[in-house]
Formats: C-alpha cells, sequence, structure tokens
C-alpha cells in the first residue's frame, strides 16, 4: 500500500460559517467517493482557505462527517492579488493501492477553474469561475 496526496478545492458561494462547513463537507464527500476510500485509509488532511473566509474552520466540517481520528490542520493560503475568493483547498495524505494515475483530484464549482486539466464538475456542477486577469 503506498502513501498518495490528493487534491481538491471548492469555491463557496458566501463568507460565513454554514457556507464554509457546507462546503468543506461538499468536497471531503467528493474526495472520499471519487477516490472510493474510507476514513480509515486518510492519514492526514490539510487545509487552506482564502483571506476572506475567516468565520469557521474547515476541518470542523470533516469533524462532523466522520473524520474524528485523522490529523486536520488549516491554514490561510497567501494574498496573491487577483486571485480567486472564498476557496477552500485541502490536500489528503491517503494509503491507497492505485497509483498516482488513477487518482481523482477534486475541483468543484467556481474552483474548477483552478485545475481545468484535472478539473470534473460534480453532478449539477457549475461553470468555471471567469479566468483571471493576467499579470
Amino acid at each position: 500500500m503506498a502513501v498518495r496526496a490528493i487534491r481538491g478545492a471548492i469555491q463557496l458561494d458566501g463568507y460565513g460559517r454554514e457556507e464554509i462547513l457546507e462546503g468543506t463537507a461538499e468536497l471531503m464527500s467528493a474526495v472520499m467517493s471519487r477516490n472510493e476510500l474510507t476514513p480509515d485509509a486518510v492519514i492526514s488532511v490539510l487545509f487552506t482557505v482564502t483571506h476572506d473566509l475567516t468565520a469557521e474552520f474547515p476541518a470542523l466540517a470533516a469533524r462532523k462527517i466522520g473524520f474524528h481520528d485523522v490529523p486536520l490542520m488549516c491554514a490561510q493560503e497567501i494574498r496573491v492579488p487577483g486571485a480567486m475568493p472564498r476557496v477552500v483547498r485541502l490536500m489528503a495524505h491517503v494509503e491507497t493501492d492505485r497509483p498516482r494515475s488513477q487518482l481523482q483530484h477534486v475541483y468543484l464549482r467556481g474552483a474548477t477553474a483552478l485545475r481545468l486539466d484535472i478539473a470534473q464538475l460534480s453532478p449539477g456542477g457549475r461553470p468555471p469561475y471567469p479566468a483571471m486577469p493576467a499579470r
């Protein structure tokens, strides 16, 4: 069994506590289901949020959906001018027999624009966030 990292991100509709909890739970659930994982396979998860999301820790959402024994950490993204707002990102370290090429990284809602090369819209997904201005 190998240790692999899975990335994901979701752009939230708002800045509040409920938006953070609901969006993070949606993202975690999508990562788990698309990669056919159980919480026992998760070694740790690092969450980051853009500077505008301060109402709650994303890790609380993971705890609420069953990640009680998994080490979770939250941090704030660096402030980059023109960066997409209201984004929760994660990097999950997991134990899996899947090769790296078969892992599914998950980018939901407007966050699909962050990685158009690997993003997959969720069922009923929304169109990508408009292109960011060139620097």
